[in-house]
């Protein structure tokens, strides 16, 4: 699997540097489709077509549509410009990081808990998972950042990406905006390593939070690692017709 994907990834890297007027079509596309994505996946009700009128046109939306849901558009299109920011830097995943990242998808949002660790216990919804009790909060996210660390030139990028991402959730290390910050951190690694933004599309939603689920409840990553990869190679697909 991950053969086949980096048999397209050196087609792809074979034809960089890419010109200004394909970096700027690819950058638009995907500011877009992963912002809307990834925040429909967590309940944002806007359509494709307001996400792309907000970010264009800076035009807030209105017939029902909330306040919040026009401020996590907004948000996230600056978070994907923090990640971009962070790879091109040559920057690494770390706390101050993750935090930044974090209180950028939820500031103006959730102020109080923008950037910070939550100080209580949560249950998930629709999962068996139980995340780890509030005060071992910082202790997980100190040794998920060892994990990562030490497996970051182990584990294929793919998977090492994934498999963060996954542990990350696992944790649940904020009150709100686990599932959009962690999907833009496996981006972060992702993109350190050469490979396009990634969409986790909201129609395979169910599919992505039963493998999380299954990841969680019995140990197995195969079925996420999997999904991940698969929209992998859709990315770089996008990019090798960009270039034709």
């Amino acid at each position: 699997m991950f053969e086949k994907i980096d048999d397209k990834k050196k087609t792809l890297d074979s034809k960089r540097p890419l010109n200004n007027h394909q970096l700027k079509n690819l950058k638009k596309y995907f500011d877009i489709e992963l912002t809307y994505n990834s925040n429909a996946i967590e309940g944002n009700t806007l359509t494709i077509t307001e996400t792309k009128v907000i970010l264009e046109d800076g035009i807030t939306i209105g017939k029902g549509k909330s306040l919040k849901e026009h401020l996590e558009v907004i948000n996230h299109k600056e978070a994907i410009d923090y990640v971009d920011d962070i790879v091109s830097k040559n920057l690494d995943i770390s706390e101050s990081v993750i935090k930044n990242l974090h209180y950028i998808i939820l500031k103006s949002i959730d102020n109080k808990n923008a950037g910070q660790y939550r100080k209580t216990n949560v249950l998930i919804s629709g999962s068996k998972h139980r995340p780890p009790e509030s005060f071992l909060v910082e202790e997980k996210m100190r040794e998920l950042l060892g994990w990562y660390f030490e497996n970051k030139n182990i584990l294929h990028p793919i998977q090492l990406a994934a498999e963060f991402h996954f542990r990350y959730v696992y944790i649940h290390p904020f009150i709100d905006g686990n599932g959009r910050s962690a999907r833009l951190l496996m981006n972060l690694i992702l993109m350190r390593s050469g490979y396009p933004i990634t969409v986790i599309e909201t129609e395979h939603r169910e599919e992505y939070m039963r493998a999380l689920e299954k990841a969680s409840t019995e140990g197995t990553l195969h079925d996420f690692i999997n999904l991940v990869a698969a929209q992998v190679e859709k990315s770089i697909d996008t990019y090798l017709y960009i270039i034709g």
